[in-house]
């Protein structure tokens, strides 16, 4: 479903068109049927790799294992149904992470996408893969610092940045005080503040609007504002492609203000 009348979000050799990312949504929210269906739109599919694996029957000596083969397992289903784009999202703050990112480029995804912490070692792996490597932040000096990591030890910028804003539902960078006194940037600030920082690299580095984006006009409103792309998670929850049970879906639905 290309649409010739948007400018589509190009991630180095990959087209994303329409311009989405799906956000991942851990422990099973979104998983390979859901990534998979997205992908076949023309849009990036994303597989959560927090929580994956069956653990109830297996100590917690086994977490780490059982977790990496779901995840092997999750990406190989995804692609037998899409020859989409498929990506996954590693959380830093995972124990497993390391695991799981050398894992998820041995399985050849397309991109990884990761946050909940600094991912100042993400490229370690690559041994010259064609990963994509596309970190969250929530503030310019974040990416400045990432940045600046990389290319002093793998000699490598991020591929693309996610900006996560109040409203995501994502593992954010503000403190319960701002939060209390409103006194964050608002979503718009943050992505005028960190498109500046991404221009000033050569490419330029695809920015990526996400939290809170609900529709098509809050799509064109993040595009007009400089952002390449944007990310949505919440939006897929309910549709009959989500891996999630029946039961959480009616949650959603049954949720007021």
């Amino acid at each position: 479903m290309k649409l010739n009348n948007i400018t589509s979000l190009r991630i180095g050799n990959l087209e994303i068109n329409p311009p989405i990312l799906q956000g991942g949504m851990g422990v099973k929210v979104s998983g390979a049927n859901l990534a998979a269906a997205v992908a076949n739109t023309g849009c990036a599919g994303v597989i959560a790799t927090a929580g994956l694996g069956h653990f109830e029957e297996f100590g917690s000596s086994e977490f780490a294992k059982i977790n990496e083969e779901a995840m092997r397992q999750e990406i190989r289903k995804a692609k037998k149904k899409t020859n989409g784009i498929i990506g996954v999202n590693i959380m830093v703050a995972l124990a497993d992470h390391e695991n799981l990112t050398k894992a998820a480029m041995e399985e050849g995804v397309d991109l990884i996408i990761s946050g909940a912490g600094l991912p100042l070692n993400l490229p370690r792996h690559l041994d010259g893969r064609d990963v994509k490597l596309i970190p969250i932040v929530s503030s310019a000096r974040t990416l400045e610092l990432i940045c600046k990591r990389w290319k002093k030890r793998y000699n490598k910028i991020p591929d693309a940045v996610i900006v996560e804003g109040i409203r995501a539902g994502g593992h954010l960078g503000y403190s319960p005080e701002s939060i209390k006194t409103d006194t964050v940037p608002s979503l718009e600030d943050l992505i005028l503040e960190v498109t500046n920082v991404a221009n000033t690299y050569s490419p330029s580095i695809p920015v990526i609007a996400a939290g809170g984006i609900f529709d098509g006009n809050d799509i064109a409103h993040f595009l007009k504002l400089g952002a390449s792309g944007v990310q949505m998670a919440t939006r897929f929850v309910c549709t009959d492609e989500c891996d999630v049970h029946d039961n959480f879906k009616q949650a959603y639905i049954n949720a007021r203000e």
